[in-house]
């Protein structure tokens, strides 16, 4: 691949409560991905520990989780990670010391198997910050091979602020992993990608791809590719190309030019003083 062109993999996976399954589950995407030419997978939020989501609230209650076997299960990923050379993101549980809840969370595993960075969940639904989850505090910027990448988690795609925010920093792709059979997710996804002008990765369990499934959204707002929506299981490859004719719109104009708007550049230089304009 070349500087102006990244091959991603978004994941569609079937997501149970037994990490070591999840685990094996995620591992095989991961070499189709690589197989594939990617250097990028994202899964699901829970993809690795499960999500208290329906019956995973019963499952999960009291978080009956084992966290001995979520630890080997994401050690065993890192490692493949580096044999593959394949930047893995991942979601899952992440513990805190008890009495706190855990934090749901997006590991960043890089191509070197070692951990980049980790991405918790900073806007929770009600359920989840009454019952479930400690909330996180900050954005997570990561950069693969000259792009840059931010992470949000499910219910966050309900607050715009926060992709503005990751436009401000300049990323070329959000990473939004959900649990959600929203299919509004998706349209709402669509337009931030259009209006921050960068890539969306839509990841997905297998059972909510009826409503939506996983795919790869463009910064135009348009879908460059998608996976089924029959609850199969789908590694999808797509390639991020910054000299993509059909995208020159959206990164040559619409992208330089909203930047500069948000910093005032454009407009604080072109205000006016009259008193016609405070006319009724």
């Amino acid at each position: 691949m070349s500087a102006n062109r990244l091959r991603v993999a978004i994941a569609q996976t079937p997501v149970g409560f037994d990490p070591r399954a999840n685990g094996a589950v995620i591992r095989g995407q991961m070499r189709e991905a690589a197989a594939a030419g990617a250097r990028l997978i994202q899964f699901t939020e829970g993809a690795m520990s499960g999500y208290p989501s329906g019956p995973g609230k019963q499952a999960l209650a009291g978080w009956r989780v084992d966290w001995a076997a979520l630890r080997d299960e994401l050690e065993a990923t890192a490692a493949l990670a580096a044999e593959l050379r394949l930047w893995t993101v991942v979601g899952s549980n992440h513990p805190l010391t008890p009495p706190n809840r855990p934090h749901n969370s997006l590991y960043v595993i890089s191509g070197l198997g070692e951990l980049a960075g980790r991405y918790d969940k900073r806007l929770l639904s009600y359920t989840e910050v009454s019952d479930w989850y400690a909330l996180g505090s900050e954005p997570l910027v990561f950069e693969v091979d000259g792009f840059r990448f931010g992470c949000v988690l499910c219910i966050e795609i309900q607050f715009p602020e926060l992709f503005v925010e990751y436009a401000r920093q300049d990323v070329d792709m959000v990473l939004l992993s959900t649990f959600s059979r929203d299919p509004m997710f998706a349209v709402q996804a669509q337009g931030h990608a259009a209006c921050g002008a960068f890539w969306l990765g839509f990841s997905v369990p297998t059972h909510c791809s009826d409503a939506a499934p996983s795919g790869l959204i463009g910064p135009d707002g348009r879908w460059i590719a998608a996976g089924p929506a029959d609850g199969a299981a789908a590694v999808v490859v797509a390639d991020l190309d910054r000299g993509a004719v059909a995208l020159r719109g959206a990164l040559g104009f619409a992208r330089p030019w909203r930047t500069r708007a948000r910093a005032g550049e454009l407009h604080d230089q072109a205000r006016v003083v009259d008193p016609r304009s405070a006319d009724v």
